[in-house]
C-alpha cells in the first residue's frame, strides 16, 4: 500500500457514510485515479433483490472524491475538490459479490475537473459508469 493511499484511507475515514454505514473501502490511490471496493451485502439490497443505486453512487463518489482530492493529501493540503454534478448510467446488475469503482481524471484544472468512474464487479461485468464534474471549493 502506498503512503498516499494510507493518508487518502486516513482523512476518508471521516466519511462515515460511505466508510461504515455503506462499506466502501479505499484500495488503492494515486494523482488522479483511485480504486475503491465493496462487498455487496444484504443491506446493500432493494426490495426486488438489486443492488440499489445509491450505494453504487456512494462507492463511486468517494473514489472520485480520493482521486480529484489526492494531490492536496499528499501535499497535506485541506480537501478541496467536491461534486458539482454526476451523470450516472447503470449498465446491468452486478454477478459477483464485489463492486469496484476507478476513478480518471478526464481533465482537472485549477477550479473545475471531470472524471469518470466506472463501476464492476470482481467478474469483469461493467455495472455503471459515473461521470462527474467537481470544483475546487474555498
Amino acid at each position: 500500500m502506498t503512503n498516499l493511499t494510507h493518508k487518502a484511507q486516513e482523512v476518508f475515514a471521516q466519511d462515515l457514510y460511505a466508510t461504515q454505514a455503506t462499506g466502501v473501502v479505499i484500495e488503492s490511490v494515486e494523482p488522479r485515479h483511485a480504486r475503491c471496493s465493496l462487498m455487496i451485502e444484504p443491506t446493500h439490497r432493494n426490495a426486488m433483490g438489486a443492488v440499489m443505486g445509491g450505494v453504487m453512487f456512494t462507492l463511486a463518489d468517494l473514489a472520485f472524491a480520493a482521486a480529484a482530492n489526492a494531490e492536496l493529501i499528499m501535499d497535506n493540503v485541506q480537501i478541496a475538490y467536491v461534486s458539482l454534478s454526476s451523470t450516472i448510467q447503470y449498465l446491468a446488475q452486478p454477478r459477483g459479490q464485489q463492486l469496484l469503482a476507478n476513478a480518471t481524471c478526464v481533465r482537472q484544472g485549477r477550479s473545475t475537473c471531470v472524471y469518470q468512474i466506472l463501476i464492476t464487479d470482481e467478474l469483469g461485468n461493467q455495472v455503471a459508469l459515473i461521470t462527474t464534474t467537481g470544483m475546487r471549493a474555498k
